[in-house]
C-alpha cells in the first residue's frame, strides 16, 4: 500500500539504521588493535575487546541520553572500560585508543545493504529526506560524506546542534522545525524502539522500526507496537 500522499518528509535515523556502526567500529578498532600493539599489552583476544567496547558503548549511551555523563565522559570511560576487562589501567593509552578511534571511525564507510537504493528511489519519488541523529555534529557530517550520503538529506539534525537528544520531544520539535515539516506529513525510520521509535510516537509522528537483527516483531516498553516494522530497508519501498 502506497502512502505517498501522506507522507512527504521522512527523517532517519544514522547510526545501525543505514550507517552500520557495529561493522565500522569494528574495522577501526581492528586498526587500532595492530597499531597500539594491544597484542603485546596484554589485550589477548580482540573479538572479546570488541564484543567488550559495544556493550560499554551501549551502556554509556544511555547515561549519555539521560543527562548522567557529559560527551568527553563517554569518549574516554568506553575505551578505559573495555581495557580495565583485561586488568589493564593505562590512562595513557585509553586516550590513544579514544583519539584514534574517533579520528579513523568517520572515514568507515560500511552502510546496510540497500541503503543507496532506498535513498535513491525515496528521493526520485519527491519525498523529502531529512537525518535525526544522537550523535555529534563534526562526527556524523564526516561519516555522511565519507560515505556518500551527503546530498540525500536537506535536514540533519544532531543532538549536539539541537541541544537536546532522541527520544525527548524537542529534538523531533526543533528538526520539524527546520525541515519545514508537520508531524502529521512526517514519518521517522529508526532501528531503536526506546530511542527513535517512542521519541517519534510521542511527536505525534508515524514510525517504521529497522530491526536488522531479530526476525520478530518486538514492542515497546509500553506494550504497544511501531506503525510499521521491517527487517530490509528495500522494505520501505512497499510503504513509501
Amino acid at each position: 500500500m502506497s502512502l505517498q500522499a501522506v507522507y512527504k518528509h521522512i527523517f532517519f535515523d544514522l547510526d545501525h539504521t543505514l550507517w552500520d556502526f557495529e561493522a565500522n567500529a569494528k574495522a577501526t578498532l581492528q586498526h587500532l588493535y595492530t597499531a597500539l600493539d594491544l597484542a603485546k599489552r596484554g589485550v589477548n583476544d580482540f573479538e572479546l575487546f570488541y564484543r567488550n567496547y559495544l556493550l560499554h558503548n551501549e551502556k554509556l549511551w544511555e547515561r549519555y541520553r539521560n543527562g548522567f555523563i557529559r560527551q568527553d565522559e563517554l569518549r574516554i570511560k568506553r575505551m578505559r572500560l573495555s581495557l580495565l576487562d583485561f586488568k589493564i589501567a593505562d590512562e595513557p593509552l585509553a586516550e590513544a585508543l579514544s583519539t584514534g578511534f574517533l579520528a579513523l571511525l568517520p572515514s568507515r564507510t560500511l552502510l546496510f545493504p540497500h541503503t543507496i537504493e532506498v535513498l535513491d528511489y525515496l528521493h526520485n519519488k519527491g519525498y523529502a529526506l531529512h537525518l535525526i541523529t544522537n550523535g555529534f555534529e563534526k562526527t556524523q557530517h564526516s561519516k555522511l560524506e565519507y560515505s556518500g550520503l551527503t546530498p540525500y538529506f536537506k535536514a540533519v539534525v544532531t543532538s549536539e546542534a539541537s541541544g537536546s537528544l532522541k527520544p525527548k520531544p524537542e529534538i523531533f520539535t526543533y528538526a520539524l522545525d527546520k525541515a519545514g515539516a508537520t508531524a502529521t506529513e512526517s514519518i521517522m525510520i529508526g532501528d531503536t524502539l526506546e530511542v527513535d521509535i517512542l521519541g517519534a510516537r510521542n511527536a505525534g509522528i508515524h514510525q517504521v522500526h529497522v530491526n536488522h537483527i531479530n526476525r520478530n516483531r518486538e514492542a515497546l516498553s509500553d506494550g504497544s507496537f511501531p506503525t510499521y516494522t521491517i527487517y530490509s530497508l528495500l522494505e520501505l519501498k512497499e510503504i513509501l
